[in-house]
């Protein structure tokens, strides 16, 4: 669209991340509106151009582009509400945590009110907002994405929309959440393991780092498993992973931690060895972690 580059974008939200987001916006000259319901954490970015609007209906009504980043869907809708009626016509785009069933609510709300909703998700920490490789994804409204795809890019190089569904974002955002937790729970078990000896975690960063790049390596085997629904060529078996449970809990024993959280792991390679999956690739487990009859359902992704 003529004049992408000076698009008036409205940022609701100036926590970490939202106050991240609207530096982005200001440093790449993109005329921009904040609104905070403590409104100080806004002076940084007034003192480097942005506008603090007073009210949410001021806020909305300043711009086509209205960029939310607060913590749930819930506190989206309840920030917006005073201001749902001006948000007819405008771009809306969500940028918060929530469940696919929220975002589909999040989007009925606003085609309510007559907004063209695009739902998305920033898959990094609020210092890499702006980084040629930070991704953001996104569903729902693909003409919202075209015509502002300018400026939703310098949140970060890597954007993507994922397609038409409203939830794609929220559902992709889940899917590969769900490795967070546990992973971080496995680095800081070893860094206890490593400070019970009086060493420092420091020293295991870079072992740590070069397990999750072999872990990145061979997702895409796993995912082609998954897909085909083939699993009988394991490069590493359920089996092989159920015989080290024993040493998780002497492993435990001998540096004094608590290794219950790997209970509930042991339990579903016991589930997936007894459902006929044992000399099967580990891949097979998500075959044991699938609702009984619960079947893919199509998508737009």
């Amino acid at each position: 669209m003529p004049g992408h580059h000076r698009i008036p974008v409205t940022v609701v939200g100036l926590g970490s991340m939202g106050s991240a987001l609207a530096q982005a916006f200001v440093e790449a000259g993109h005329p921009t509106t904040v609104w905070n319901r403590t409104a100080a954490k806004a002076a940084p970015l007034v003192a480097k151009g942005a506008v603090l609007a007073e009210s949410m209906d001021e806020a909305v009504r300043a711009s086509p582009l209205v960029v939310t980043c607060l913590t749930t869907y819930d506190d989206t809708l309840a920030a917006l509400e005073p201001a749902a009626g001006a948000l007819r016509g405008r771009a809306l785009v969500t940028l918060n945590s929530g469940s696919p069933a929220d975002a589909r609510r999040a989007n009925a709300w606003a085609l309510g009110h007559g907004a063209r909703h695009l739902d998305g998700a920033i898959k990094n920490v609020p210092s890499a907002v702006g980084a040629e490789d930070t991704l953001l994804s996104y569903g729902g409204d693909r003409g919202v994405f075209d015509e502002f795809e300018p400026a939703l890019r310098v949140l970060g190089g890597d954007t993507v929309f994922l397609g038409t569904d409203p939830d794609l974002a929220a559902l992709y955002e889940m899917a590969v959440g769900g490795t967070l937790l546990p992973a971080l729970v496995g680095f800081f078990q070893g860094a206890a393991a490593l400070r019970a000896r009086g060493l420092e975690a420091a020293s295991m960063v870079r072992f740590s780092v070069k397990w999750f790049e072999m872990i990145g390596s061979v997702l895409p085997v796993f995912a082609r498993e998954i897909d085909s629904g083939d699993y009988s060529e394991p490069g590493s078996s359920v089996n092989l992973f159920l015989a080290g449970a024993p040493h998780d809990e002497e492993f435990g024993r001998e540096a004094g931690l608590d290794v219950a959280w790997h209970k509930p792991f042991h339990e579903l390679l016991r589930r997936a060895a007894d459902a006929g999956h044992g000399d099967h690739s580990i891949s097979a487990l998500t075959e044991v972690l699938k609702a009984p009859g619960r079947t893919a359902q199509p998508g737009n992704a």
